[in-house]
């Protein structure tokens, strides 16, 4: 009996010296492992930097305005007789737009002009008599105010006679009407719109900061989404003479060349005014700054060639941390002032998995945008 237990605790002993021998390899085994694969790639896209001349510029949002636009109203009542134009017609100045049926005021004004005439026939017969003192001073004077009362009132109705023939009051382009002939107007009814278009105004603010930036006749450049990738150029004609006391904006007015018509009063657009002289600025695009509480960072990929502990490795890239100082912005770009150099290879994308030493498989097939002035994409 005593045998057997020795035999036995003998047993429990190597076979529990087997199992910890055998974790005790395992361990080995996987901390070799790890220390012969290290850090598991990652599939990042890259690019080198490069310098790119930076144009200052002040950016707003404007509203296109006509250098001249009225509503072309009735000022009498009455009904069309004739239409002289239709809609979106360029016109002249003094063009007849719309005749209204005047058959009445025609004949009163034939009527005025009559007693007009005989009026001026009375006090040349009497002026005449006067002369041998067959009428007094008196009636001689009541017949010239005859005569100058007959005029006025023919006058009176030649104007009247003249609204109801509707022209326009400048040069420009006409709008939609729906007017009709035999339509009946009323007084102050809106006829057509008239907007002179070339050129167009444009007005925008911009924060009272930036106002020393700003002089009359200095360039700009106009965009709307109206006409995707075309600008428009033009200058300022006029800084309003003061500061809205709420937003702290002063309002701005350019002078924009239209004479293709393709603008409209009404439109918005975008606005870019240049502003300084070009810099040079070394440029990345904006994905690929990370930002935290210590600062801003990039990642580059280095040649695994520099490192001579992974010189027997492939020649695989292994990511490199480093901090950088940005400055302006522009679209998808951003300038880079200190901690990257000219030709260093940048990660763009897919920085958020890596860390110092992480191997790197680079797919630049579809890179991040980089564009100064992106526009949106409509699917």
């Amino acid at each position: 009996m005593k045998k057997r237990m020795i035999i036995m605790l003998a047993s429990v002993g190597i076979a529990f010296t087997l199992l910890i021998a055998y974790q005790q390899f395992g361990a080995y085994m996987m901390k070799k492992w790890l220390a012969g694969n290290g850090l598991p790639p990652a599939t990042v896209t890259t690019m080198a930097a490069d310098y790119q001349d930076w144009q200052p510029e002040l950016r707003s949002v404007g509203t296109l305005r006509a250098a001249r636009g009225v509503d072309v109203v009735a000022e009498l009542a009455g009904i069309v007789h004739k239409l002289k134009f239709k809609s979106g017609d360029e016109v002249k100045a003094g063009d007849l737009l719309i005749e209204l049926d005047a058959d009445e005021e025609q004949a009163q004004l034939d009527a005025a002009l009559a007693a007009a005439e005989l009026a001026v026939s009375i006090y040349k017969r009497d002026k005449a008599q006067f002369k041998v003192q067959a009428v007094s001073q008196a009636q001689l004077d009541m017949d010239k105010a005859d005569v100058q009362v007959k005029q006025a009132q023919a006058a009176q109705l030649s104007a009247l006679l003249d609204k109801m023939h509707i022209r326009a009051p400048f040069a420009g382009r006409l709008g939609v009407s729906s007017i009709s002939p035999g339509q009946y107007i009323r007084q102050g009814e809106v006829l057509v719109s008239l907007q002179a278009i070339n050129p167009l105004l444009v007005d925008f603010n911009v924060p009272q900061r930036q106002l020393s930036e700003l002089m009359v006749g200095q360039k700009l450049r106009l965009k709307s989404d109206a006409y995707v990738g075309r600008e428009f150029t033009g200058e300022i004609s006029a800084i309003d003479s003061r500061v809205n006391a709420s937003t702290r904006n002063v309002r701005v007015e350019a002078r924009i060349d239209n004479s293709k018509g393709e603008l409209l009063p009404g439109m918005y657009a975008e606005v870019r005014v240049e502003t300084g002289q070009s810099e040079r600025h070394l440029t990345l695009p904006q994905t690929a700054v990370s930002y935290n509480a210590y600062g801003s960072t990039v990642f580059l990929a280095r040649p695994a060639a520099d490192n001579a502990a992974n010189a027997a490795e492939p020649a695989m890239p292994l990511a490199e941390q480093v901090f950088v100082k940005t400055g302006l912005r522009r679209g998808d770009q951003i300038a880079v002032l200190e901690g990257v150099k000219s030709g260093d290879v940048v990660v763009t994308s897919g920085q958020m998995k890596l860390k110092n030493g992480t191997p790197l498989i680079v797919n630049n097939s579809v890179q991040p945008s980089f564009d100064p002035v992106p526009e949106p994409q409509e699917h």
